[in-house]
């Protein structure tokens, strides 16, 4: 199958297997005019090439799928959680539809780099495994972004509740004690820790600053979050907001203070740390969440192949372990589940995006 419409080598790579069908779709057929195979050729340039095909090609080309190998493109390097969320499901996915699930790293640009990647690929052998930056970058760049609903969800891979956390020094152990210490100390410029400007756990915290009515804040941004917690465990920066997966190590040998939670309910691991729906705070039952997304217009039979695939590899006990020992909660169940997420994302971000001026650049 075509990996690009730039270049497409459009008939070798296609390979539909005996007794289905015995010809290219794109070789001589009895019934296939010149005009039919234009038809054909412009289509596949313009990324429509399966839904294009006449339905016994359409359906050959579907049930052969995937040929070989599909890539799982991350917009970040090793070792984070987008990465960790592709590896999880990437041999079970490779059990599930015969072929090698490869996980392909293409960092840069707040994850848009992977994201125009797969974009620009038709017939799903590229898939998208992105974060909720891919919602808030249309927002925060000033250079065009891939729009997150022209991607064809597939399912949802994991979630992670945020968790609002002070250097152990603080002056606060608790919601008001911190809104109280933030507001006094706002005139001499009170900050916090980001994994980006722009990114997600720079919107969370703005977000809870409008929602707790404090005044502006200083962002500190950081190249991703490893750094912006070192910073805070070291006294640098007096607190963040960002992935309990990422925070509980840190909060369990007490390097890190946890305020609240943004879960419906209360953390596995942190159980007398309270929600913020418990603490009063409406509407903040935020998640930072890693999806699954195909190209464009990507097939509904290729999109089941996938979800399928994907929900398999979750059902592992040991990789539900490991997912839920990490802080996070699994995963799974239909693309539609992905789809409101994706968007009630796009909408929310974009409003905070605007009301508080942030730029990635």
């Amino acid at each position: 199958m075509p990996e690009s419409i730039n270049g497409v080598d459009l008939g070798v790579s296609v390979v539909l297997h005996p007794p289905l069908c015995q010809f290219s779709p794109l070789e001589r057929h009895p019934k296939m005019t010149s005009a039919t195979r234009r038809d054909i050729l412009k289509a596949a340039a313009a990324g429509t090439f399966l839904s294009t095909l006449a339905s016994p090609y359409a359906m050959a080309l579907a049930s052969a799928w995937p040929t070989r190998a599909v890539n799982l493109v991350v917009g970040y390097p090793p070792g984070g959680l987008t990465d960790a969320g592709a590896r999880f499901i990437s041999n079970g996915m490779t059990k599930s539809l015969g072929q090698p699930v490869i996980v392909d790293n293409k960092p840069g640009a707040s994850g848009n780099v992977a994201a125009n990647e797969v974009l620009r690929t038709p017939g799903g052998l590229k898939l998208l495994v992105a974060n909720p930056s891919l919602t808030i970058n249309p927002h925060t760049f000033s250079a065009p972004s891939p729009d997150p609903t022209a991607f064809t969800p597939i399912g949802l891979i994991l979630e992670s509740q945020y968790i609002l956390c002070v250097h152990p020094s603080a002056p606060t152990k608790n919601l008001a004690e911190f809104v109280a210490w933030a507001k006094a100390e706002s005139n001499k410029g009170f900050s916090y820790a980001t994994a980006g400007a722009g990114g997600n756990t720079h919107l969370m915290m703005e977000y809870f600053r409008e929602r707790m009515g404090l005044p502006k804040l200083s962002p500190v941004p950081y190249k991703g979050s490893a750094p912006a917690i070192q910073d805070v465990v070291g006294g640098q920066v007096p607190c963040l907001l960002d992935a309990a997966s990422l925070l509980i190590p840190f909060i369990a040998t007490g390097k890190l203070r946890p305020i609240l939670v943004t879960g419906s309910t209360r953390h596995p691991a942190l159980p007398d740390v309270p929600t913020a729906t418990e603490l009063g705070i409406k509407d903040f039952n935020m998640t930072a969440f890693i999806g699954l997304w195909g190209p464009p217009n990507l097939p509904a039979d290729i999109v089941q192949k996938v979800n399928t695939a994907m929900n398999f590899a979750l059902a592992d006990p040991a990789i539900r372990d490991t997912i839920t020992k990490n802080g996070d909660s699994v995963g799974g169940g239909t693309p539609e589940r992905l789809d409101t997420i994706t968007k009630a994302n796009y909408k929310l971000w974009g409003e905070v995006a605007k009301r508080n001026n942030i730029r990635s650049e």
